[in-house]
């Protein structure tokens, strides 16, 4: 005799059964219209729509007029709820000129619902975004990834819920920025991801409730960085910085900044030092910095005293003749607790040879060092190495309570004032 099951979750109030169904992809979702009646239009009302390749997969040319009913059925269907996310994966070309889908057309439906978030991955997007989508209100995230293409901005922008703004692949030109974020009130996370420009001098990102920022420019065109960047965000916490050294910087005081990602690249520039000095002294109040430096860039004198920075990573591409460098920057964390660096194999000479004060930071406050691609060989205590810094470094009376070398053949501990060599 068959087992009746009892169909609980069909008892549910539909605003679960909504929530339920946002999960699915959205072949899934219309598949539970066959369960009953009562399933039959729910999907239709699903507060979430993301349209990704496999909505592609079998479709014909005998099927694609079918396929855009259904997507303006569903986007534009009596009695909608608001929508949290819409979201388009260019896994295939929606809109490409071989099927003709009205993306332009879906984003602007879903704007018109009252979509809180936008996630656009298209090929060719420039040409497809709506003017609407710069003045919706309801717009709390915006994710644009233009594989390339031109964001156009138009002159009349108004975003005023926008808190997170992320801009991949893209290429903005003049003053887009500007009126872009100046235009976005409540704005908190902006990223601009491998995005380059053009005819423009400078990028000015001006935000007072700006908390994290991410620039990752692309630096495949020398022209891109022809531009100044200023940047005033007063309470901003969170700064990742990828690009080639820019002609200038201007950054307000960033009293709130807790944590700094920070990779520069020389490209053409003959002031690279000079303007590379400008952005580490702009963040002088950041309490954990990651940075590395191309082969190319010595940041100049003039640093300022970083007291508050905690946590310090070094991750150049090997040291070529920037010891010094690193020893001086070491006297301007004089409350330096965790070190990183990465040491490459050639660096012994260079090391062995450099007479320096060891920074009060070792002496007072530092707790944890981890060097990588470390040569364990450079730890012998034969009287060729007495004296120098590096033994300094790592064997005078420092408040070290934890020391780690890593690499692939050895790994290092500090323990009760002795170094304890491991081979793997």
């Amino acid at each position: 005799m068959a087992m009746c099951v009892e169909d609980r979750i069909s008892s549910f109030p539909d605003h679960i059964l909504f929530h339920i169904l946002s999960f699915l992809p959205i072949k899934d979702a219309v598949r539970t219209s066959i369960i009953s009646t009562k399933w039959r239009y729910l999907f239709a009302s699903i507060s979430t729509i993301k349209f990704d390749g496999s909505l592609m997969s079998g479709l014909t040319d005998r099927n694609v007029d079918s396929f855009k009913n259904f997507v303006d059925r569903l986007l534009k269907f009596p009695d909608q709820v608001s929508l949290d996310c819409f979201r388009l994966n260019d896994n295939v070309s929606w809109n490409d000129k071989e099927h003709d889908f009205d993306v332009s057309g879906w984003i602007c439906a879903a704007l018109c619902r009252g979509v809180k978030e936008i996630d656009l991955d298209l090929k060719n997007l420039g040409d497809t975004l709506p003017a609407l989508l710069f003045t919706c209100h309801s717009l709390v995230t915006l994710k644009l990834d233009a594989v390339d293409s031109e964001i156009k901005v138009p002159s009349d922008v108004c975003l005023g819920n926008l808190k997170t703004l992320q801009l991949r692949n893209s290429v903005l030109f003049g003053d887009s920025i500007h009126r872009l974020i100046s235009n976005c009130h409540v704005l908190e996370d902006l990223a601009f991801i491998e995005c380059g420009f053009d005819n423009i001098s400078e990028v000015n990102i001006q935000s007072p409730s700006l908390k994290r920022l991410v620039l990752e420019f692309d630096v495949t065109e020398g022209r891109y960085f022809n531009y100044v960047v200023v940047i005033n965000a007063p309470i901003l916490v969170y700064f990742q910085y990828h690009a080639a050294v820019a002609a200038s910087y201007t950054l307000s005081t960033m009293k709130s900044l807790e944590k700094a990602d920070i990779s520069i690249y020389q490209f053409d520039s003959i002031n690279s030092e000079t303007s590379a000095t400008h952005l580490i002294q702009g963040i002088c109040n950041v309490r954990s910095l990651s940075l590395t430096t191309d082969a190319a860039i010595f940041l100049t004198s003039g640093l300022p005293i970083f007291h508050n920075l905690i946590e310090f990573k070094y991750l150049g591409v090997g040291f070529n003749g920037r010891e010094t460098w690193l020893v001086e920057f070491l006297h301007c964390v004089p409350n330096l607790k965790t070190l990183t660096l990465n040491f490459p194999d050639d660096a012994g000479t260079r090391w062995k040879a450099l007479r320096m004060k060891v920074p009060s930071c070792l002496s007072f406050h530092l707790k944890e060092i981890e060097i990588s691609y470390f040569d364990p060989r450079m730890i012998e205590m034969g009287a060729d190495w007495r004296g120098t810094w590096l033994v300094e470094f790592l064997h005078c009376d420092l408040a070290v309570t934890k020391t780690r070398l890593l690499a692939s053949a050895c790994q290092v501990l500090w323990s009760s004032g002795v170094i304890h060599v491991v081979i793997n």
